[in-house]
């Protein structure tokens, strides 16, 4: 017996105080996490039970580090247990994946009585979560937007409309002309990319002060939600 002691070291006890204590911790702090998540999901495919999930997944995993403690018997049943359950639900964006992950490295810490990398793991987790969310970085598609006019052919107004999309635009391409009115004006279509999206009411204003410009129009193709 005292072999088998040494293998696999002594269960840990733990107070009812110290296991209520890492299960409120876990909560709370995973409901940040949650919290976090709920603020800064921008596809379709929002699921409810998903965030009921993060919740739920730190308590049992705070629970699994309780329970296996130091000892190592118990970590290798808990193992072979996992192993026969087969988990089918499809987890489609890698981001749910790391928000469910960052609850279980939350519920493991919290387990193991390691408060402090809890906490500050979990702020450092959101707050890198809600900048990522807030700034523009890996976006491609800021404030692009589909620029259409009509103009007469040989139009002296074509300098002044390339002065005015540069004054405003990073970046503008022109992707289509077609004849219009049986062939007396000519429909232009640009691709442009505005400096601030600010500037939008701006250069409509601007190409419209053109003489013998028509029917200016701007469609803005910001991409608020991705599919």
């Amino acid at each position: 017996m005292s072999e088998m002691m040494e293998v696999f070291g002594p269960a840990r006890v733990l107070s009812v105080e110290a296991m209520l204590m890492a299960l409120l911790m876990s909560y709370v702090l995973s409901m940040c996490i949650a919290f976090v998540y709920r603020r800064t999901y921008q596809t379709l495919a929002y699921s409810r039970a998903f965030v009921h999930t993060l919740v739920l997944a730190a308590i049992v995993a705070a629970i699994m580090i309780m329970a296996i403690g130091n000892n190592l018997a118990r970590g290798l049943g808990i193992l072979g247990t996992l192993a026969i359950i087969r988990f089918r639900t499809p987890i489609r964006d890698p981001r749910d994946i790391i928000f469910l992950f960052a609850s279980l490295a939350i519920g493991i810490a919290c387990g193991a009585a390691v408060f402090a990398v809890a906490v500050v793991g979990t702020i450092f987790f959101c707050a890198a979560a809600l900048y990522l969310h807030w700034s523009p970085f890996a976006s491609r598609r800021e404030y692009e937007g589909l620029l259409r006019f009509i103009l007469p052919p040989g139009s002296e107004s074509h300098e002044a409309v390339g002065a005015t999309l540069s004054r405003f635009c990073d970046s503008s391409v022109l992707v289509a002309m077609r004849e219009v009115a049986q062939g007396e004006a000519i429909e232009y279509s640009y691709q442009i990319r505005l400096m601030d999206p600010t500037y939008h009411a701006d250069l409509l204003e601007e190409l419209q002060k053109l003489p013998d410009i028509s029917e200016v129009n701007l469609l803005m193709q910001r991409s608020t939600v991705e599919i």
